[in-house]
């Protein structure tokens, strides 16, 4: 090496400063070096793990689009059905944020119990649409099936933290070191300890609103919730006298009705008593007395409107929810309604899905803004607004209108109701919040 130095120096003419020529040479060679090894990156570990940031940087941004050659695993989601929504779509973006696709989830039909034997799987694809919740998700985040795997590596097993000392800091520093070679490598990262509806929270609102609009019910729920609607229809449109009701059974689609989400079982009321108390917030709880004088004070209804009572089925047989309304308002639960037939047929996570679809309908929404199950609902129908150009829905309007009843607002009536689509994360809507945007 001396001997070449030397060789080339005098080519060169070093002149009196052979140290600087020197350096200069070194240069010129480690140069010509990288040019020869750039084709081979594997050979130089610099450029490849460089190559690798930039590939895993702005994977997430499309540019390279979603890798179907690596996959997320996740746990069973448990929990109720808009928890397990939350749960799926913080999966989803998690395996984005990867540049992963996720291998579709196996979600759970029964509540969530202690002994984890008795909660009853069910996969993704038996109550959503895989194919069209992947078309509508192109290019954002992607399902995947078992059946995809070349299972040429075993899986990378990756513990979630648990406990206050797991921060949100803590969760995302995990979830960039899996983008490192050394886990990146791997086909399947495999997520095991908690489930992931109590994983942090790094995503804004807005992507989590997009997941949701690509969850389409299969044709045979949707069918089911199509249903309850046109009963609900038909029975308002029969006691508003708005039409005779054809032979063949359609009715006035314009039929309006309100559908209140009453949460007034016994667990909700120790659980919303227990959470005032460690929060100091007097707007959770609210009486069946309190919901129906609310109610009945929304500005611009006309009279008589069908008022749909989306409520737990351990209080179907209480017959006093239908009864202390105001002149006007006509309550109906399944039962009353005729319909209780359709739900009895399906297991809990698919009742629950009907009852979500008749909510998100209505011409009216009335709910608890500490409830999942309401907060999913306002989402979904802010986001319709929004994408039928209306920014603003706090105004006289009541098409798509919502409601918090737990709220007071003008002339003693419910609080108007809009998601704040530009809110950095879920948390609110996750555990609830008493700032509902109007």
């Amino acid at each position: 090496m001396e001997f070449m130095d030397c060789k080339f120096l005098k080519s060169i003419n070093c002149g009196t400063k052979p140290i600087v020529c020197r350096f200069f040479v070194l240069v010129i060679l480690i140069l010509v070096l990288r040019t020869l090894l750039s084709p081979f990156p594997g050979l130089n570990w610099f450029y490849d793990r460089s190559l690798y940031r930039a590939s895993a940087s702005t994977g997430p941004n499309l540019q390279f689009g979603l890798r179907k050659d690596k996959f997320l695993e996740v746990p069973q989601i448990i929990w109720g059905l808009n928890n397990q929504k939350i749960a799926l779509a913080r999966a989803c973006l998690t395996a984005r944020f990867l540049n992963r696709t996720l291998l579709m989830p196996s979600l759970s039909a029964s509540l969530f119990y202690k002994e984890i034997d008795l909660l009853q799987p069910i996969s993704f694809d038996k109550v959503f649409n895989f194919e069209k919740f992947n078309s509508l998700c192109s290019g954002f985040v992607q399902l995947g099936r078992f059946s995809d795997l070349s299972n040429q590596t075993e899986p990378f097993e990756v513990q979630k933290g648990s406990g206050r000392k797991w921060t949100k800091e803590r969760d995302l520093n995990q979830l960039n070191q899996c983008k490192e070679d050394e886990i990146d490598k791997f086909e399947v990262v495999k997520i095991v300890g908690k489930n992931p509806f109590l994983w942090h929270d790094h995503w804004p609102v807005k992507d989590y609103a997009k997941i949701f609009e690509c969850l389409v019910l299969v044709d045979e729920i949707e069918n089911e919730a199509i249903k309850v609607i046109s009963k609900i229809k038909e029975v308002g449109a029969a006691a508003r006298n708005d039409k005779k009701i054809p032979q063949n059974g359609s009715v006035d689609a314009t039929a309006p009705y309100i559908a209140v989400h009453m949460r007034i079982e016994k667990d909700w009321m120790i659980h919303c008593k227990k959470l005032e108390q460690r929060s100091n917030i007097n707007q959770i709880c609210s009486s069946k007395e309190e919901i129906m004088e609310r109610v009945s004070r929304i500005n611009g209804l006309q009279y008589p409107v069908f008022v749909y009572l989306a409520v737990a089925d351990s209080l179907l047989e209480d017959d006093s929810v239908l009864s202390g309304w105001k002149n006007g308002l006509l309550p109906y639960e399944k039962k009353r309604l005729g319909v209780w037939e359709i739900y009895k047929r399906y297991p809990y996570l698919i009742q629950s899905a009907i009852d979500y679809e008749v909510c998100a309908r209505a011409d009216v929404f009335v709910g608890n803004s500490f409830s999942t199950f309401s907060s999913l609902v306002v989402l979904s129908r802010t986001q319709k607004l929004l994408n039928l150009g209306i920014r603003s829905s706090c105004g006289e309007d009541l098409k798509l209108a919502s409601f918090a009843y737990n709220i007071e607002g003008e002339l003693g009536g419910p609080k108007r109701w809009r998601t704040d689509m530009s809110a950095s994360s879920l948390q609110s809507i996750s555990y609830g919040t008493n700032n509902i945007s109007c």
